[in-house]
């Protein structure tokens, strides 16, 4: 009777959704989800506004991003527990984007970098974080954390500036110029919040400290406004202007985001951007950070949240999901999302137990706009700059970042230092490349030191064919920065008195094209003396490629052996039959 034939299948690409429906949902896990959701929405509305200013647009188009981008990716995403929105990370790849190309080059960058980030999960790329290592995250993170504070002086102490550029040095030269210009009441307001924000944990009130620090700010900013004449503290409302369905007004307009053309907002020039081969062009380098970057933050914390939880996340849907919302929230208004650490671990240790949390927050900031968008006009500026010091203190990990340097290797050290100052001198993406890059030079150097190779004339288990047989022990991984060093390590040797020549290769764990070359040669030279040639302990693997290479099995001059002793018998019948 003949056996049928399984066919195993790979699975669909699960969403956390569909894992959480899967598992079985019940009331008391809406419950959770509804008071985790309303939670995080208390926490994204300030931070999304603060970090819609940071990058140079107006704050409510991080709302939106929160409301739409938040959205979508919880349905879509491979997280069960990842919070998306604006983050702190992106404010140093997206501000040069609005200074350059304006909020509608933002917008067109951040679909794209959402195509990008949709092909690379359809791709299964979803494992690009383990090829990030981590002493360039802690590194780049540090360098954005300090890049994200600087940019905040101006409105926490109220300076009259020029506009800020993309330079860390030419702004940190305009900052210090302007010092001369503090606002005392606006730099009090600042204090006040920042005091307040550090301090406001340690009451152990159920209520999130951005929320309480931006009302509270708020509070005290109006009072002053209207009871000191000149005191002119900056608020939302000061600042930014609208003009929607008709219709305009200061501060956030009272309307929920709609749908609306990248290309119909303005650009540099102010006026509506205009699509052409030129700008589409030069969107990629920006629109590949973006993705590059959004990739590793909502895969790292979505590592985060598996270890939080215990469960396991799928990161190719993760990335698709990434990748829809950021194609569709540029639709809407919403500029670049990716999932924010801070707020998913907020969400987790609420009790969060599904993306429905994330769904819950998204309504919460919707509401939020509709019904109190006049209200969020009042927050003052220097009340945003002291909460995002806050994030950026945060972001920092000071202390990791410090323990690191006292305890790591040197060459992690080197790494983190590099990668953190090419973060603030230049920018994020060339620190993650030379990063990169020179993890892999000392690895590559680690892993040559790793591999050795021993001759052994007169091996124990040769008996009596010693005399004419002779043993190189190969250890470790066989690669192009250790090839020349091991043929070189049997050329130095004079063998040619021996009549066959064992390769003792059981401790060999890989071996690259490089490796075979030289393996190729060593065969020719064998071959020419009239010698023959025993390897040993060879994995299947390498052996099915070694074979491929021509180094075939010869009666009598090659042959492969899984053991000492099996290679011994052989070179023993060869002795004989010579």
């Amino acid at each position: 009777m003949q056996s049928k034939k399984t066919i195993l299948k790979p699975p669909p690409i699960a969403t956390g959704i569909i894992d959480t429906f899967r598992g079985g949902y019940k009331f008391s896990d809406f419950k959770n989800d509804a008071l985790a959701g309303l939670t995080i929405g208390t926490v994204a509305v300030p931070l999304s506004m603060a970090l819609a200013i940071a990058t140079g647009v107006p704050p409510e188009h991080g709302l939106y991003t929160a409301i739409v981008a938040g959205a979508l990716i919880a349905l879509t995403g491979g997280s069960r527990f990842n919070i998306s929105g604006p983050t702190a990370a992106f404010v140093v790849i997206l501000f040069p984007i609005v200074k350059d190309y304006g909020i509608g080059g933002l917008l067109l960058a951040t679909m794209m970098a959402g195509i990008i980030l949709l092909l690379m999960g359809l791709s299964k790329m979803g494992q690009l974080i383990r090829f990030v290592p981590y002493p360039v995250i802690l590194g780049f993170t540090a360098g954005i954390a300090i890049i994200i504070a600087i940019l905040q002086i101006p409105d926490f102490l109220g300076l009259h500036t020029s506009k800020l550029g993309d330079n860390f040095i030419e702004n940190i030269s305009i900052i210090f110029s302007s010092l001369g210009t503090i606002n005392p009441y606006e730099m009090g307001v600042g204090l006040f919040t920042l005091i307040l924000l550090i301090l406001w944990p340690k009451f152990k009130i159920p209520l999130p400290a951005p929320l309480v620090g931006l009302i509270v700010g708020g509070i005290v900013a109006y009072f002053i406004n209207k009871g000191i004449n000149g005191a002119d503290i900056k608020t939302i409302a000061s600042n930014f202007t609208w003009n929607a369905n008709g219709t305009s007004g200061n501060g956030i307009p009272p309307i929920p985001p709609s749908l609306i053309m990248p290309w119909a907002l303005p650009g540099p020039d102010g006026q509506p951007l205009m699509i052409t081969f030129n700008l589409i062009h030069s969107l990629i380098g920006p629109a590949f950070a973006i993705a590059t970057l959004g990739a590793i933050e909502s895969l790292l914390c979505a590592v985060i949240a598996d270890e939080l939880t215990n469960t396991k996340h799928n990161p190719n849907a993760e990335l698709i999901g990434q990748g829809i919302g950021n194609i569709i929230a540029p639709l809407f208004g919403g500029i670049t999302a990716t999932a924010a650490i801070a707020r998913t671990a907020t969400s987790i240790r609420s009790g969060a137990k599904s993306p429905i949390a994330a769904i819950i927050h998204a309504i919460f900031v919707l509401l939020a706009v509709v019904l109190f968008a006049s209200l969020l006009g009042y927050v003052p500026m220097a009340s945003l700059g002291a909460l995002l010091f806050i994030v950026a203190w945060n972001m920092s990990e000071a202390k990791h970042c410090i323990q690191t340097i006292k305890t790591a290797p040197r060459s992690d050290v080197s790494v983190l230092l590099i990668c953190f100052g090419l973060t603030i001198i230049f920018d994020m993406v060339i620190a993650v490349a030379v990063g990169v890059a020179l993890s892999a030079i000392l690895f590559i150097r680690s892993m040559t030191h790793a591999s050795k190779t021993s001759l052994i004339e007169e091996h124990p288990e040769l008996d009596e064919i010693a005399k004419d047989v002779v043993v190189f022990d190969i250890n470790g991984p066989l690669f192009f920065g250790v090839t020349e060093r091991t043929i070189a390590s049997f050329r130095s040797y004079d063998n040619l008195h021996k009549k066959i020549i064992i390769l003792d290769m059981k401790d060999v764990i890989s071996m690259d094209g490089t490796t075979i070359s030289g393996l190729q040669s060593i065969k020719k030279q064998i071959f020419n003396n009239d010698q023959s040639l025993i390897f040993v302990g060879v994995s299947t693997e390498i052996i099915l490629s070694l074979k491929r290479a021509g180094l075939q099995k010869t009666q009598g001059r090659l042959t492969y052996c899984s053991n000492f002793q099996h290679a011994r018998n052989i070179a023993t019948r060869w002795l004989n039959n010579i």
